[in-house]
């Protein structure tokens, strides 16, 4: 028997070290697979259903091989959960002592040169910043991390923020006066000097696009790399292998000029003059574009003549700003590097106006105050496998929904991925009798207004029926606004909208109200585990199709019919299936959940693409009569009445 089989056997150190565990057939094949992964380093893609205990299917494996292990997530959260909850319990039934590290992105991290410079210029900041700013020289002396997420007064979008962490581009490195204390770099030390070391994908890839460029790495070497939640990698991917190029960042390079200037170049007036046009001239782009924020194809953009005529003067701006710095170059280690962030802004505005480029998606997405300029790739697939290639490693990516219609062909064909292993695994969950998934009769069209009302009267009912402690997810801001305005007339459940503060605190709220209703979007999807009789009824609004006007996606299916494909089923469909299985799997979370899963859209019945959607959905019992439904919700409040 090998080391993994054995600890997850039934009497193995897993059972002895956790009350109440029992083997589980799925957990133990993977986890045999991971372990071949790791001894014949080829590539493994794993869908493990929910329940399937994949967190130590996994780890134990990486644990257990003595060979250095990076574990990337989706998000922080699971990044924290897993290294504070999961590690040490697993380190504790293996009796191991394999050194783990947490390292998040420097965003992150408190910079202390960045802290000491704007405490130094608190008159350039309004009076909120300038509170926070308090906030954090107070926190400051106290912390032994650095790690933002600490400072738990300060609201996830803080302005004070990029004030005081650094971003690759405005980082002094070993030229900081800093450096010794600096918490980004004991951080990466710790990493490097660990056996496991946690990160998220978005780490993990903005690292991997720096190393590419040649420009340093933060993540260090390893043997095995695995990816939880890995259906998320191809758009995160696919971002940080591309280029952008924001308003706000020129906005924040003129801002460090103004410090420099005041603290360290007096005499540079003509610094802040060259600056200033440059902020201005940027913001004048902005204006150009309407109020409401908005997506759009950057190609077509340009070829309006005030849009061109702005970038002109961006660019025109940029070089005055380039040859005055240059006059200054070697006064003060600061300018040198503000320098090559203009230097670096310059070349991005090249290559995202060069619209002459293939392969590429150049769009542009704008905010009430700022725009972004992007440049995407199409597909990653081949990059992606010339970099697992070498050096040689373990690589393994699992989540619950990587598959469509039962195969892993869409995932492979986006990472290029095709000779990789590939394992299969049910949810070990009873969905017959746990569940029952609703698809409505009567529904109008979802793209009929008669729609929203059909929405407000099944949700109406559902809530009713279950007291609350609902789910409702939704495919648009715009839809889940009007819900949520009309519920308060018909119910008296407290109502929890996504937006009205942040994402935990929604969650808090919810778990400790036993009546309350939750509505969210995209970012409650996935990525949420409320269990047990805190979530009996998940209900959404329709088929989670991106939005076919996304410029990004447009480009995407243009490529797709160029190559004589069908961009619906190869682009459309795996990727609305993913999203649904991810708002479906909020529903059933352990094997003594129970609930209904209601989804009202009608094309689920009517359009022959349903059973795409329905063969990739959890067994569940299936209905068409909302009574049905209703009457599993109420038969599960008697039970526990």
């Amino acid at each position: 028997m090998s080391k993994t089989s054995e600890l997850f056997s039934e009497n193995g150190a897993l059972s002895v070290a956790i009350a109440g565990f029992n083997p589980r057939e799925a957990q133990i094949e993977m986890s045999l697979a991971v372990e071949q992964c790791i001894d014949e380093q080829i590539p493994l893609i794993v869908e493990a259903g929910t329940g399937t205990g994949k967190t130590f299917a996994y780890l134990a494996p990486a644990l257990l091989s003595n060979k250095k292990a990076i574990i990337s997530t989706g998000t922080k959260n699971l990044q924290e959960q897993l290294f504070h909850r999961d590690l040490p319990l697993l380190k504790k039934a293996l009796a191991s002592n394999r050194q783990a590290a947490l390292l998040k992105g420097r965003s992150n991290y408190l910079c202390l040169h960045r802290l000491g410079q704007h405490s130094g210029n608190s008159t350039l900041l309004e009076k909120e910043t300038l509170h926070e700013l308090t906030q954090v020289r107070q926190w400051a002396s106290t912390t032994n991390t650095g790690d933002m997420g600490d400072l738990k007064t300060l609201p996830e979008n803080a302005r004070v923020l990029p004030l005081v962490t650094s971003k690759v581009d405005n980082c002094l490195g070993r030229e900081c006066p800093d450096y010794d204390d600096c918490y980004l770099v004991k951080a990466r030390n710790k990493a490097m000097d660990a056996d496991v070391v946690v990160v998220n994908h978005h780490l993990f890839f903005a690292d991997m696009a720096l190393k590419d460029t040649g420009f340093g790495e933060l993540i260090p070497e390893a043997d095995v790399v695995v990816f939880d939640e890995a259906h998320q990698i191809p758009d995160i991917a696919s971002e940080y292998f591309g280029e952008a190029l924001s308003s706000r960042q020129v906005h924040d390079l003129v801002r460090d000029i103004e410090i420099v200037k005041r603290t360290q170049l007096k005499d540079a007036d003509q610094l802040i003059k060259a600056a200033e046009k440059c902020k201005l001239i940027a913001a004048d782009l902005r204006i150009l574009f309407p109020v409401t924020p908005e997506k759009g194809n950057w190609r077509q953009m340009l070829k309006r003549p005030e849009v061109e005529s702005q970038i002109s003067k961006l660019d025109e701006a940029l070089s005055v700003l380039y040859e005055v710095i240059k006059i200054h170059l070697g006064r003060e280690k600061e300018l040198d590097t503000l320098f090559e962030r203009v230097t670096h802004a310059k070349t991005k505005l090249a290559v995202l106006t060069d619209i002459n480029q293939a392969g590429v998606s150049l769009w542009y997405e704008t905010t009430p105050k700022h725009i972004i300029l992007h440049l995407t790739p199409l597909s990653i697939a081949k990059r992606f496998a010339s970099f697992i290639e070498e050096p040689k490693r373990s690589w393994i990516f699992t989540s619950a929904t990587i598959m469509v219609d039962g195969g892993f062909a869409h995932f492979q064909r986006l990472m290029g991925l095709d000779d990789a292993k590939t394992l299969a695994l049910d949810s070990p969950f009873d969905y017959q009798n746990q569940a029952i998934l609703c698809v409505p009769r009567y529904l109008p069209e979802p793209s009929s207004r008669d729609m929203r009302q059909n929405l407000l009267d099944v949700a109406i009912e559902l809530i009713k029926a279950s007291k609350g402690r609902c789910f409702l997810l939704f495919t648009s801001h715009a839809m889940l606004k009007i819900i949520a305005e009309k519920l308060p007339e018909y119910i008296d459940n407290p109502i929890l909208v996504q937006g009205t503060t942040t994402k935990r605190a929604l969650l808090d709220e919810y778990v400790a109200n036993k009546q309350a209703v939750l509505l969210g979007t995209g970012a409650f999807w996935e990525g949420v585990d409320v269990r047990g009789d805190d979530l009996t009824c998940v209900m959404i609004d329709k088929l989670p199709f991106a939005a076919p006007d996304d410029p990004l996606l447009q480009a995407r299916i243009e490529d797709c019919r160029k190559s004589g494909a069908n961009p619906f089923a190869h682009i459309q469909i795996p990727q609305a299936v993913i999203s649904l299985k991810q708002g479906a799997g909020r529903l059933i979370r352990d094997e003594k959940d129970k609930g209904v899963l209601v989804i009202c859209d009608n094309r689920l019945i009517t359009k022959d693409y349903a059973k795409t959607f329905l063969a990739s959905l959890p067994p569940m019992k299936r209905t068409r009569d909302l009574n049905v439904a209703v009457e599993f919700l109420h038969a599960l409040n008697s039970k526990e009445g």
